[in-house]
């Protein structure tokens, strides 16, 4: 393990996924409901570590190999992104007025693991980040790749798990439906948000 190799993937790593997108979005609402909490943080981390692990090894040979890849996953994840949006605009809007913590609606374990992995693996932006940049921003430390893609996942697992965890702080905020309304709102205009970008690049 070459340590300096490995700060620096950690520093790239965090630096990568700090903004605001759909992800994150989902892991911050799901720790604010503290539901399936664990499991989804575990889910993000270990699915950024494989794209990491892909990017690190071969993110090259998939480009030349699958060109048609690119634009399904803009337009497939674009779509998932409008109708996960309008979810929440109708959760925004037209929720009962007991929505709060402790009373929204819950979600099974499946379904809940089913939409934050739709969040992640169909958002084209999350293998931009992990596949291509942090793919070749490995090539810069020839012979210590997995130092760097290590530090780089280490990176996801604190965040996603900080950020999921830390949002259990905030609960009494939200113990009011009006902050939940706003919650909402502010996701469904992060997803559309993406989902404009995405479909730009066209």
């Amino acid at each position: 393990m070459n340590l300096p190799v490995y700060g620096t993937g950690l520093v790239m790593g965090l630096s990568l996924i700090v903004a605001i997108g759909a992800q994150n979005a989902f892991v911050l609402r799901q720790g604010l409901r503290n539901e399936h909490l664990f499991a989804v943080c575990l889910a993000c981390g270990l699915s950024d570590a494989l794209l990491i692990a892909l990017g690190v090894t071969s993110f090259r040979q998939i480009a030349a190999l699958l060109p048609w890849l690119d634009p399904v996953m803009r337009y497939g994840g674009a779509a998932f992104l409008v109708c996960y949006g309008a979810k929440s605009l109708y959760s925004a809007f037209y929720a009962s007025g007991a929505l709060t913590v402790q009373e929204a609606g819950s979600s099974s374990l499946r379904a809940t693991l089913a939409t934050c992995l739709a969040l992640t693996w169909l958002n084209p932006h999350v293998y931009l980040d992990t596949v291509v940049l942090l793919g070749t921003i490995s090539t810069r430390s020839p012979g210590h790749e997995a130092s760097f893609a290590a530090g780089a996942a280490t990176g996801s697992f604190l965040f996603f798990f900080s950020l999921g965890y830390g949002a259990t702080w905030l609960r009494p905020v939200f113990s009011k439906p009006a902050a939940w309304r706003i919650l909402e709102l502010l996701i469904a205009l992060t997803m559309w948000s993406i989902a404009f970008n995405l479909l730009r690049r066209m």
